[in-house]
């Protein structure tokens, strides 16, 4: 059973479209959300499998929540289901590691096809989005920002040395003797700084990082 969360403003779209998987003997809505905050509200507390997202919220947009619930819970898969086709949002979805980009005018049987091929390791994204993203990233240069930790402040390194270790926010906290939320904020600054999409990123790029010491300048 695929446990799935769908986040969107619009009650009608909503209602429809959880009455129509929860139809499917193979997937289950386990909550509905209308906002961001609600997104990853329900997110920390349902931990479902899948995210289907509305990139447009009232407080802020898809990517927002995708970036933050990522930080906390990497192996959750969120797919963009939107009106929106432009390509930078299309782009900036999969760059903050989602799994899939639809349009809501999807065919409800291409929908379904979709969301069980995630199952297998499958992309959620029609073939002519992914010929746009392969596209855009063979143009763009490689960046230098996953190289360039030194404009993280002394906190974020502190935070970051301690992702290095797999320790959750909690331990972290208990560490540094900071509040669990302020972690929560530090680590979603150092994966943005760093243009790292999840704390398994951010724990690979610190143990590579952390074996020279002078790699690191504190701000």
């Amino acid at each position: 059973m695929i446990r799935v969360l769908f986040v969107d403003d619009h009650i009608l779209i909503r209602e429809g479209l959880v009455s129509l998987l929860n139809s499917q003997p193979d997937l289950e809505v386990v909550g509905q959300a209308g906002s961001v905050r609600e997104a990853i509200e329900l997110a920390r507390e349902l931990k479902p499998d899948l995210i289907l997202m509305d990139f447009g919220l009232p407080d802020g947009t898809g990517l927002d929540a995708t970036k933050i619930i990522l930080a906390d819970q990497p192996n959750t898969k969120i797919v963009f289901l939107t009106v929106h086709e432009e390509d930078d949002r299309l782009f900036a979805a999969i760059r903050s590691g989602a799994k899939g980009y639809l349009l809501k005018n999807v065919p409800v049987s291409r929908l379904l096809a979709f969301l069980r091929g995630l199952e297998r390791g499958e992309a959620a994204i029609t073939p002519a989005m992914t010929s746009r993203v392969l596209n855009e990233f063979a143009r763009l240069e490689p960046t230098h920002s996953q190289t360039e930790p030194d404009e993280l402040t002394t906190r974020e390194l502190e935070v970051l040395r301690e992702l290095s270790t797999g320790a959750s926010n909690r331990e972290i906290a208990g560490r540094l003797i900071i509040a669990e939320n302020t972690v929560k904020n530090h680590v979603s600054n150092i994966l943005n700084k760093l243009s790292l999409r999840n704390r398994r990123e951010a724990a690979e790029f610190a143990r590579r990082q952390f074996g020279n010491s002078s790699n690191y300048q504190h701000k």
